[in-house]
């Protein structure tokens, strides 16, 4: 990756299909595209919402030269590329990649709302992007958030032995 750009974080997580190597694709792509700087270790955690299977989650730092929106466009690319289907809320998906902060921005419009309104309220953010950025969690967030199942199974160039041995869900 090179240049200067806007530092910014997107969440993802997936549950259904090979969520490991979901994840690892849209890493890929980040890469490819230049924009990748570091990736928290893959956390598993319980899901919110509706009875479904544990996700895989994790935090991606990247560096852009896009504007929030045009990420937010790449975002939805990436769970495009997984055949990502909205059916319900907080519901079982192959990929889920959210932006979580970009630079110093805040923005609150119906399409996009940055930080995301939820990020700490949800351990599978915070505990990665501490990982990424201590500067940002507090003491108090990671409290707040202590009695959500939320545990590190690896490190993130490790997502591609997870999805080999991993069935699809």
């Amino acid at each position: 990756m090179g240049g200067t750009g806007t530092r910014a974080f997107v969440g993802m997580g997936a549950n259904l299909g090979n969520p490991a190597a979901q994840l690892a694709d849209a890493l890929d792509a980040l890469s490819d595209a230049g924009v990748l700087a570091a990736c928290s270790g893959v956390y598993r955690s319980a899901p919110i919402g509706p009875e479904q299977p544990p996700f895989l989650n994790l935090v991606a730092e990247l560096v852009v030269t896009e504007g929030p929106y045009e990420l937010l466009a790449r975002c939805r690319a990436l769970e495009a590329a997984a055949h990502r289907v909205r059916r319900e809320r907080w519901g079982p998906r192959t990929l889920d990649v959210d932006v979580l902060l970009y630079g110093e921005a805040v923005l609150a419009d119906p399409e996009l709302v940055i930080p995301h309104p939820r990020m700490r309220e949800r351990r599978f953010v915070l505990d990665p992007l501490a990982e990424l950025a201590p500067e940002l969690v507090t003491i108090g967030d990671l409290t707040a958030v202590a009695d959500q199942e939320c545990e590190r199974i690896a490190a993130a160039d490790r997502l591609r032995d997870l999805a080999a041995a991993s069935p699809d869900t």
